[in-house]
């Protein structure tokens, strides 16, 4: 044994199966404790007191408490700031060793940075381990040892690298005698801590994650053709799953490899556009406090209309699908992944709003925030990130509508004020003859929003803000 006692800190990896840091700990040390900390670094910068995240995470804790108490341990579960609650408790239970799983967000980096150094003050060491990712920061790099910054090379790299990567489970259970029984105190109940119950639509921890990745091997097969239409049962609804590690990474990646369907090989490339963001934000960390990926399109001149991003914000846009994929957000934490470029897409190129204001919506509003994907896929749909949507293509909110719902089933769930409307009326419903938007209760303007912009407009208005920064930057 290498030490006599160790304490594992649990953040983004809610689990106690196939878990790096658990395995390693277990493995070199005769007794092993386990915390968690509800961190206020995080939590009092959430304005929001019932925030679904919070509710997620301690509805999470709880199971993954129990689970541990099954094995013979028990969860630490403390509310402070984890830079002085997790050297103070190591010295209290007089630990020789911390292990965590890395976390690759900047101020996380800065927060462990600040841990590993209270702790070797005090002779103690801080293990750290890669876990919520198949290939982080250095691992997938071109032939130059350079970092990529277009996908599907990036892709093609990590594939290859993968025929080398054993999808093999970190054995937890092979040392689970090493768990050590905690000293007695209780879960902080949310109200201690400032927040409310959320209601949640998505079931939470462990069980939660197995029971909809289940359901998904049903489907997986189908899903490059189900994926991209949110009236379908398509996506894995796996992502604030993977966002809070109450599954593996490997595990879901292995079986996508496995499965050998068209579906599963698309499912598999939206686990690298996940690598490839985290990539992205380590050797770019600039892009997560506010810059763009292209510094060409660092300036651009957006008017930003505080009463378009109102109406986008609250599901008022007079553009059905957009409403409606804003009104779900808005309700339920979750929105679709085709709707998040949608969306993001309008707010930027139809309204000429700045794309960080929507970023910073989203990063309040969804359940499975991540801050690599959520600021990827915003610099993607305003054309400033890598391997970006070109700036002149830009989404036209009435066909991705015809396109994605095409018999407005999505649309009607959210926006019942048009549920009258026939399937081909649902999509620009200001279109409507007078005499029918009356007799189906739908008359633009009065019973829902008429168009805050013209499309057609505000794209060529889009276009040349795009292009004159672009012939700017080129001047330099």
């Amino acid at each position: 044994m290498k030490y006599s006692r160790a304490l594992v800190w649990f953040r983004r990896d809610l689990r106690n199966f196939d878990h790096a840091a658990l395995y390693h700990a277990l493995k070199e040390s005769a007794q092993v404790y386990c915390v968690f900390v509800f961190d206020r670094e995080i939590l009092d910068a959430l304005t929001d007191k019932g925030d679904r995240r919070v509710t997620f995470i301690w509805q999470s804790i709880c199971e993954l408490d129990q689970a541990l108490q099954a094995q013979g341990g028990g969860l630490i579960v403390l509310h402070g700031q984890a830079r002085d609650e997790i050297p103070a408790l190591a010295k209290s239970l007089q630990v020789d060793a911390v292990y965590t799983n890395h976390d690759y967000e900047p101020q996380a980096i800065l927060r462990d940075a600040a841990v590993a150094r209270t702790l070797s003050a005090a002779n103690i060491v801080l293990h750290d381990f890669k876990d919520q990712v198949i290939f982080e920061a250095d691992e997938v790099l071109t032939k130059e040892s350079l970092p990529y910054s277009v996908f599907t090379p990036y892709k093609n790299a990590w594939l290859k690298q993968l025929s080398s990567f054993y999808f093999k489970a970190y054995p937890v259970e092979n040392y689970i005698a090493h768990l050590a029984r905690p000293p007695q105190r209780a879960i902080p109940a949310l109200a201690e801590m400032g927040f409310e119950q959320a209601e949640l639509l998505i079931p939470t921890g462990m069980a939660g994650a197995q029971k909809l990745f289940a359901d998904f091997q049903q489907r997986i097969k189908d899903y490059g053709d189900t994926r991209n239409f949110p009236a379908v049962k398509g996506p894995s609804y796996l992502s604030v799953h993977l966002r809070f590690g109450t599954l593996s990474i490997r595990t879901i990646a292995g079986h996508a490899r496995t499965y050998h369907s068209e579906g599963a090989e698309t499912w598999l490339s939206e686990l690298i556009w996940r690598d490839f963001y985290f990539m992205i934000l380590h050797h770019h960390p600039h892009v997560a406090s506010g810059h763009t990926f292209k510094p060409q399109f660092e300036h651009l001149a957006f008017p930003n209309d505080s009463a378009y991003f109102s109406a986008w914000c609250e599901g008022r846009t007079g553009y059905p699908l957009v409403d409606a994929a804003m009104r779900q957000l808005n309700q339920t934490g979750y929105m679709h992944n085709r709707l998040r470029m949608v969306t993001a897409s309008f707010l930027v190129k139809d309204l000429l709003v700045d794309w960080r204001w929507g970023e910073r919506y989203f990063s309040e509003k969804l359940l499975d925030f991540d801050l690599s994907a959520n600021n990827g896929g915003w610099q993607w749909a305003a054309s400033t990130g890598c391997d970006a949507q070109p700036w002149f293509r830009i989404f036209n909110p009435v066909t991705q509508s015809q396109k994605f719902d095409p018999q407005g089933k999505f649309i009607r769930k959210y926006v019942p004020e048009l549920a009258r409307c026939d399937d081909k009326e649902i999509h620009a419903p200001w279109l409507i003859p007078a005499l029918r938007q009356q007799a189906c209760g739908v008359v633009s303007g009065v019973h829902y929003p008429a168009p805050i912009v013209e499309h057609s407009v505000m794209r060529e208005k889009a276009l040349k803000l795009y292009a004159l920064s672009n012939s700017q930057a080129g001047t330099h």
